[in-house]
């Protein structure tokens, strides 16, 4: 018989549920679309496909841990040094493990809210303090941010364009607040969806971190490189910064299969990227038949739209029942940890990684 006596764990579990990915929904006819990760909508390129068919032969031996030759790969393509760049389980393994190397009793982190889903869950299994924001606009309100910092604050992510709303921050009100930031707290720009950026104001955050000590970039392989299945994301910052999150990364944790096809896709590229224009494409076209609909929908630059929700569910203007607005207040939360909060409870929803597909989203 099994006794009532169980293990004890962190109290912060209590908190919160597992992760619970998008669900993969099944329609009737067969043919069904999975929108809600983001994911792009097209499979792997075939010489993409082949060299992870040809790593699938040396599965029995461990992956390169320090994955030089991705590392060197990446380098090379953004022109940074090898000694700049970090690989990690995708971009949010690398928040992870940015998290632990800043977490300590009284650390905070500050971001924008809503923003990245993961951000509170993995800053209270850091042990740091969040302190969230409310977006103005559905973008970051970088003032308010500013105004937030304190000498408790360790860490600032920025998501650029913004998870879940598509909005973005420009280069000359980024540039201020970084200038704002003191230079012992560090700043992440989280540029996940930077490949499907079109508006020509938004920095590269790449060109804004060398000449900033206190400055990462953290992308992906997962949305536009198409390799969401494989888990590869990468990091640029200074070596500092470098150093410390390889500090704090699980050994093996980019597989072999994951390594060689970041780096077949970064020699695809410009093919790769014609798949991005017709996303591109086709998130214009479908948040201009949102607003011919009537439908509130700010201007996005990932591969995604953002539409309030409404205690009535999803309606348009000027249909019978309109939904509700709620209404947010302007105030920082600055949580312990340990503690979630949502002010308002969810404001919207991201369907769509767009594809081709978009029409049939009912």
């Amino acid at each position: 018989m099994v006794s009532a006596q169980f293990p004890r764990f962190r109290s912060i579990l209590d908190q919160f549920s597992p992760y619970k990915p998008g669900h993969t929904v099944s329609a009737p006819d067969g043919r069904s679309f999975k929108l809600s990760s983001n994911e792009s909508p097209f499979a792997p390129l075939p010489s993409v496909v082949k060299v992870i068919a040809e790593a699938a032969g040396q599965v029995n031996r461990y992956p390169d841990n320090g994955s030089v030759e991705l590392t060197e790969a990446i380098a090379a393509r953004f022109g940074v040094p090898a000694s700049h760049v970090a690989v990690g389980c995708g971009s949010v393994g690398l928040a992870q493990q940015l998290l632990e190397a800043v977490g300590e009793p009284g650390a905070e982190v500050l971001y924008a809210w809503r923003s990245f889903e993961s951000y509170p869950t993995l800053s209270d299994l850091a042990g740091v303090t969040s302190v969230r924001v409310p977006l103005r606009g559905e973008t970051h309100d970088l003032a308010a941010m500013a105004d937030a910092i304190t000498d408790r604050t360790r860490l600032i992510f920025v998501c650029n364009p913004n998870n879940p709303t598509g909005t973005v921050v420009h280069r000359a009100e980024l540039e201020w607040f970084l200038g704002r930031v003191p230079e012992d707290c560090l700043v992440v720009l989280d540029e996940a969806y930077s490949e499907y950026v079109r508006d020509a104001g938004v920095p590269d955050g790449i060109s804004l971190y060398r000449d900033r000590a206190n400055t990462a970039v953290l992308r992906t392989f997962s949305k536009a490189y198409g390799l969401a299945g494989l888990r590869v994301g990468f990091m640029v910052a200074h070596e500092p910064v470098v150093d410390a999150v390889r500090k704090t990364k699980l050994p093996f944790t980019v597989n072999a299969l994951g390594q060689v096809a970041a780096i077949a896709s970064l020699e695809a590229e410009p093919e790769l990227l014609e798949r991005v224009e017709a996303v591109v494409k086709e998130r214009v076209r479908v948040r201009g038949e949102l607003l011919a609909q009537g439908w509130t929908v700010p201007p996005t630059e990932a591969n995604f739209v953002w539409l309030r929700l409404g205690d009535g569910g999803l309606r348009p203007r000027g249909s019978e029942r309109p939904a509700a607005r709620h209404r947010r207040r302007a105030r920082v939360d600055r949580r312990s940890r340990g503690q979630r909060h949502f002010a308002g409870g969810r404001q919207g929803v991201s369907p769509p990684a767009l594809s081709p597909d978009s029409d049939r989203v009912p």
